[in-house]
């Protein structure tokens, strides 16, 4: 694995393997770093030809829900 690094507002964290049942390991900073942990859910986002990314589940929850409530979805009628 190359080296962590931090650029700009991005962070490098290296380079990962994939095995043979499509599975990569998180790089341990990286795992600090958001706060992964074991049993946490990670949505797998991404576009053809610009890669893929990793969001936290519960992130991306708390993101809906905030959205919901400021366009007032969540009103009561």
């Amino acid at each position: 694995m190359i080296g962590h690094g931090h650029h700009g507002k991005g962070h490098f964290f290296g380079t990962v393997k994939v095995g043979e049942r499509g599975q990569v390991v998180i790089p341990k900073e990286a795992r600090e770093l958001f706060s992964i942990e074991p049993g946490d859910k990670l949505i797998v986002v991404g576009r053809k030809g610009r890669g893929i990314g990793l969001m936290k589940a519960d992130s991306m929850k708390a993101f809906a829900l905030k959205m919901m409530e400021h366009i007032g979805f969540m009103d009561e009628e």
